[in-house]
């Protein structure tokens, strides 16, 4: 847990350039406490504690502004800058290094208990108030713009805008990356 926790202080001080320290992103990132807070509910659904799970998730929003259903599939380094307004459904699939803005909601379409909610693959970008609903997959390194509306898949690499999101032909990638200090 404490190798998560540091990777995560790690890859928040990368993509965000407003970082000014481990201290500051250690008691002030919202989207670091709900990611955290998700992985012990995460850990309690899975031992069938879901009572548990869900009480942390609902504490975990009402302290962080971002709703993570525990039973939703994260994976390492999710950084959710700004944090407020995110929700992520519960059979939400989220890779490796993925990059949320604040107001982002992967929800659902069914009222059936099926796989309802968007998969998100390696390296996505997800930008301010974008919403991706269903049973639909944005690729590895894709990049979903700013208030998007999302309906169906997004290949791998590419760039998506508007209401309903069309690829953007040429579209320039944004770097998120900036050089970790080491003088913390």
């Amino acid at each position: 847990m404490l190798r998560q926790i540091l990777d995560d202080v790690r890859t928040a001080k990368a993509k965000d350039p407003a970082a000014d320290g481990t201290a500051e992103v250690l008691l002030t990132y919202s989207g670091l406490h709900a990611v955290w807070f998700y992985r012990i509910a995460h850990a309690l659904w899975e031992r069938n504690y879901r009572l548990a799970a869900r009480i942390i998730s609902h504490i975990a929003r009402f302290l962080t502004g971002v709703e993570i259903h525990p039973a939703a599939e994260i994976g390492e380094r999710l950084f959710i800058d700004h944090g407020m307004g995110v929700v992520i459904g519960e059979t939400a699939e989220i890779g490796d290094d993925v990059l949320m803005y604040h107001g982002v909601t992967l929800g659902g379409n069914s009222m059936r208990r099926e796989k309802r909610h968007p998969t998100v693959e390696d390296g996505a970008k997800i930008g301010v108030r974008a919403s991706l609903i269903g049973d639909i997959t944005i690729g590895e390194n894709a990049t979903v713009g700013a208030g998007a509306t999302v309906l169906s898949d997004v290949p791998a690499e590419t760039t998506v805008a508007g209401v309903p999101a069309e690829p953007i032909d040429g579209a320039a990638t944004v770097e998120t990356r900036v050089p970790c200090r080491d003088d913390d």
